[in-house]
């Protein structure tokens, strides 16, 4: 597979999907479709249905699915990029395409903050942030869409800079607190100008991350009101629980709860967010690179974990990870949909699972086993060489 791939979609070949045991739609209000083949042409689904009712004719790609569960590509609402597919935190190769081996397709960046020498003054982070925009959006590694270039806000910002911002492609803010704004007045004036001119944003929640980050609360969290509370569970170190109950009660924000944080206080935040009826708005991330490393499975493991622990039925669990994220976020994928992006991920439960079929392995805490991944209609990879084996696997039957 090349390294980089363009960043257009599978040009005009039809690609049909057929045999495909499970479709889990990423909707949150119908998971589950009752079809067994989807059809994609130049990158976008066409059609989804019955094997019987669908025109093969003048596929390019025909794929097999085996009996394997069809899911939306995974996205990762919370990731730390710096140069293509390289991380100086953890001075590692290839994490990305790692990811993709673990279902991820698209990642959003919650700030490059991991970038040597990142630059604090407003020209410098201005001109950092453009260059991030720019760079992942000509080069995806191994197909990955990286939504980045997410600048951390400072005191001296004034609106004119987000209105360069947003002139320039920037859609992003990083966390608000990773920066010297950490006060709850002057970020709701910045994430006003943000959304005025487009641009979403997220905050830091909990105890110091890096160096320069800081202890943000409810108190700063709910004044700054951002699109998506970053890392509710913390990032590392969460919020006491009767703070995070405040959070999720006082706005109607995106939820996010990360692979890197605490985990009861994950599954704290899900079941408020279960007893107020609003499961809509949890979205996952791994914040990763960090400390702790790149987790490679880390939203599979976190679909798993929500799963079994916090007593959600997988195919719920699959939307945190999918369509929740990619309409909070205003993306064309996440979802098995007509006119959506083809980004699909095809899975079984694991060998040996002690589940009867995937959804009951992974309400049972298994992970699935990965047998393919395609982004824009583009078959990426095949069996993974980070999941555990999977009882079946899609076959390529015709070019």
């Amino acid at each position: 597979m090349a390294h980089e791939e363009a960043t257009s979609g599978g040009g005009n070949d039809k690609l049909v999907i057929h045999n495909i045991g499970l479709i889990l739609s990423g909707d949150i209000t119908n998971p589950i479709l009752e079809a067994d083949t989807v059809v994609s042409i130049g990158g976008r689904i066409v059609a989804i249905g019955h094997e019987k009712d669908i025109d093969f004719s003048g596929a390019a790609s025909v794929i097999d699915a085996n009996g394997t569960a069809l899911t939306p590509g995974l996205i990762d609402s919370h990731v730390h990029p710096v140069a293509g597919d390289w991380t100086p935190r953890q001075n590692q190769l290839g994490w990305i395409e790692s990811n993709l081996h673990g279902g991820v397709t698209t990642m959003i960046s919650a700030g490059e903050v991991h970038t040597p020498g990142r630059p604090r003054d407003v020209v410098g982070l201005k001109a950092m942030a453009i260059y991030a925009q720019r760079t992942f959006s000509a080069f995806r590694p191994s197909g990955v869409k990286v939504h980045a270039g997410a600048p951390v806000i400072e005191p001296d910002m004034v609106e004119d800079d987000f209105k360069e911002l947003a002139a320039a492609g920037v859609k992003l803010l990083g966390e608000v607190g990773l920066g010297g704004v950490k006060d709850g007045v002057t970020a709701r004036r910045m994430v006003g100008w943000a959304r005025k001119y487009g641009i979403q944003s997220t905050i830091h929640t909990g105890g110091p991350s890096i160096p320069g980050s800081g202890l943000i609360d409810k108190d700063v969290v709910l004044e700054a009101d951002t699109d998506v509370v970053g890392h509710i569970n913390g990032g590392h170190t969460a919020l006491p629980l009767d703070q995070i109950r405040c959070i999720c009660e006082g706005c109607g924000r995106g939820l996010e709860l990360v692979h890197n944080g605490n985990e009861r206080a994950a599954l704290y935040t899900l079941r408020v967010a279960r007893e107020m009826n609003q499961l809509e708005r949890v979205i996952l991330g791994t914040d990763a690179p960090a400390g702790s490393g790149v987790q490679p499975l880390g939203i599979m493991r976190m679909v798993s974990m929500l799963s079994s622990l916090g007593e959600v039925p997988a195919e719920i669990a699959f939307c945190f990870a999918t369509g929740n994220t990619a309409r909070m976020r205003s993306l064309d994928c996440g979802l098995v949909e007509v006119g959506r992006s083809a980004d699909f991920v095809l899975m079984d439960k694991a060998q040996h699972s002690a589940g009867k079929n995937l959804l009951d392995s992974i309400q049972l805490g298994d992970l699935p086993g990965i047998g393919m991944t395609i982004i824009d209609g583009v078959v990426r990879t095949q069996r993974s060489r980070n999941t555990p084996p999977a009882t079946n696997v899609p076959v390529i039957a015709g070019h």
